[in-house]
C-alpha cells in the first residue's frame, strides 16, 4: 500500500502532463458510481472486494495430437510452428518473414521456490528464458515454414520487434536496441546498440516491452508496463513505467506519450485513422470482477488512472496517495474486457483474406486469469469496428481450457498478428506453439 508522497510522483506527473499543464483542473475528483460509460458500451463494475481475491493457477497439460484451438465456422486452425521456447510475440517483416521472440519470466531464489509450490511457475511456463528471436519463412506459401533459424540470440527478455531504416529493433526488458539489417537475412551477427535505456531490475513485474512506429515512421512508440500491481513498492520505482513512451528512431527525444496505463502490452495503429490503440492488462487483488482489462485508443498526453484510479475515476482502495492535480483528468477506456483475462496481444486486421466483418477490426490475445475464482481469458477475442468505432467483443479462438474443475488448460494464447497472406498467427507460449488461423481451403 502506498503511504507517503515520494519525489518520483512529481517527476512522473510532470512527464505525463506534457499537454495538460495549461488547463485549469478541478481541485477534487468528481464523484463516481459503479457505472463507467465508454465510447461504445457501459461497463457495470462491482464494488471493490465484493468477492474474495484468490490465486487460481491453471495447469498446462499441452495439446494432444490432432487437437487444436477452435475457430468460428468457415475457419481452420493449423499448427504453424512448434518446439519453440515460450514464444511471446510475433512480428511480420516487410518481405513476409515471421519473427518470433522467445522469452520468459525468470524467478530466482526464494521467489523461485514459492512460484513452484503455488503452481505459478507451471501455469506461466516459467523457467530459463531463451532470450532469442527465431525467424520463420514460408517460402512456398503453403502455411508451413520451410526456413527456420535463430535470428538473434544473447538478448535480455526480448519482446517487441520492428524493421525500420535498415535496422532491426528489439525491445529488451532493459532497453530498446537496434541492429544493422538487410532484407532477407536469416540471422544477425553484427553488434547492436542500446538507443533507449528502459526501467527494469529489482522486482520487474510486467517485463515485456513493445515497439511500433507511427504512421509516417518518424517516431517510435515504446510500451512499458508497471513494475508492480498498484504501486505498492513505492512510486519511485515506477519512473517511466505504466506508460507508452515516444522517441525518435535514433533514440533521442524520449518523452511520455501517454501515462497511467498499467500494462499496455499490445499496441497497434488503427487502419484508416492511424490512431494508436492498446490492450491494457489491469490490476489484481480487488475481487473477481475488478479491474476490467481494456482496449482503448491512446490520446497524446492522456492519463488513464494507474495507480490512483481504475476505469476512469474509480478510486483504488489500496492507494492512499491523492491523484496529483496535474493529472486529474482521467480518461475512461473505450472497451471493457473481462477482469483478470490478461489481455496482452493486440492487432488490427488490416488484410482482406477474412470476411468483410473482420476488416479493420481488432484481435486480442487473452493469456488467462490467475486472480479469479473462475477462469477468464484463455482465448482470442475479436472486436468489430464500424465507421472507425468499436463494437462488442466476441469470442474468436477458444478451446484452450481442457477442464476448469481440474484447473487444466491445453495452452495460453498471447501474441497475435496478421501474416502477409492474411492468416492470423497466434503465439501459444505455454504450449510452445504458433497457431495459424485461415479460411478453410485458403492456405
Amino acid at each position: 500500500m502506498i503511504k507517503t508522497f515520494v519525489p518520483g510522483i512529481a517527476i512522473l506527473a510532470a512527464m505525463i502532463c506534457t499537454s495538460c499543464n495549461n488547463q485549469k483542473q478541478e481541485s477534487e475528483k468528481a464523484p463516481v458510481d459503479t457505472v463507467a460509460s465508454t465510447t461504445n458500451q457501459t461497463a457495470i463494475l462491482p464494488e471493490p472486494h465484493a468477492t474474495k481475491s484468490v490465486k487460481n493457477y491453471s495447469k498446462v497439460v499441452g495439446w494432444p495430437i490432432g487437437t487444436t484451438p477452435v475457430a468460428p465456422e468457415g475457419f481452420e486452425v493449423t499448427k504453424f510452428a512448434d518446439e519453440l521456447q515460450n514464444p511471446r510475440w510475433i512480428y511480420i517483416g516487410p518481405n513476409g518473414d515471421i519473427f518470433v521472440s522467445e522469452a520468459n519470466t525468470e524467478s530466482k531464489g526464494a521467489a523461485k521456490v514459492k512460484d513452484k509450490v503455488t503452481g505459478k511457475a507451471e501455469s506461466q511456463n516459467m523457467g530459463t528464458s531463451a532470450n532469442r528471436i527465431t525467424l520463420l519463412r514460408d517460402t512456398n506459401k503453403d502455411g508451413t515454414p520451410e526456413v527456420r533459424s535463430v535470428f538473434l540470440s544473447g538478448l535480455n527478455q526480448p519482446f517487441g520487434m520492428l524493421i525500420l531504416n535498415n535496422y532491426f529493433y528489439v525491445a529488451n526488458t532493459d532497453g530498446l536496441w537496434r541492429f544493422p539489417y538487410k532484407t532477407g537475412a536469416t540471422s544477425i551477427k553484427a553488434k547492436g546498440e542500446m538507443i533507449v535505456p528502459l526501467p527494469a531490475g529489482g522486482y520487474n513485474n510486467h517485463w515485456t516491452r513493445n515497439v511500433i512506429a507511427n504512421a509516417d515512421r518518424t517516431r517510435l512508440y515504446i510500451a512499458v508496463g508497471s513494475g508492480s500491481n498498484n504501486g505498492e513498492n513505492g512510486m519511485e520505482h515506477e519512473y517511466q513505467r505504466a506508460n507508452i513512451l515516444e522517441a525518435n528512431p535514433d533514440g533521442t527525444g524520449l518523452r511520455v506519450y501517454a501515462g497511467g496505463l498499467r500494462n499496455p502490452v499490445g499496441i497497434d495503429l488503427q487502419p484508416g485513422t492511424n490512431t494508436l490503440w492498446a490492450a491494457v492488462n489491469e490490476r489484481d487483488d480487488l475481487g473477481d470482477g475488478l479491474v476490467p482489462d481494456y482496449a482503448t485508443s491512446v490520446k497524446e498526453g492522456g492519463f488513464y488512472g494507474w495507480p490512483y484510479t481504475y476505469f476512469g475515476n474509480h478510486d483504488d482502495p489500496g492507494v492512499e496517495l491523492p491523484l496529483p492535480d496535474s493529472i486529474r483528468n482521467v480518461i475512461v477506456p473505450d472497451i471493457a474486457l473481462d477482469a483478470h483475462s490478461a489481455s496482452l496481444g493486440f492487432t488490427f486486421y488490416d488484410a482482406k483474406a477474412f470476411p468483410a466483418k473482420y476488416h479493420n477490426g481488432a484481435f486480442i490475445g487473452q493469456h488467462g486469469s490467475w486472480n479469479s475464482s473462475k477462469f477468464t481469458g484463455y482465448k482470442v477475442v475479436f472486436i468489430p469496428f464500424q465507421n472507425n468505432k468499436p463494437g462488442t467483443p466476441e469470442d474468436f479462438l477458444t478451446g484452450f481450457i481442457k477442464d476448469e474443475n481440474a484447473k487444466e488448460v491445453y495452452g495460453r494464447p498471447v501474441g497475435v498478428t496478421v501474416a502477409s497472406d492474411g492468416a492470423l498467427l497466434v503465439a501459444d507460449d505455454a504450449a510452445n506453439t504458433i497457431w495459424r488461423v485461415s479460411l478453410i481451403g485458403n492456405r
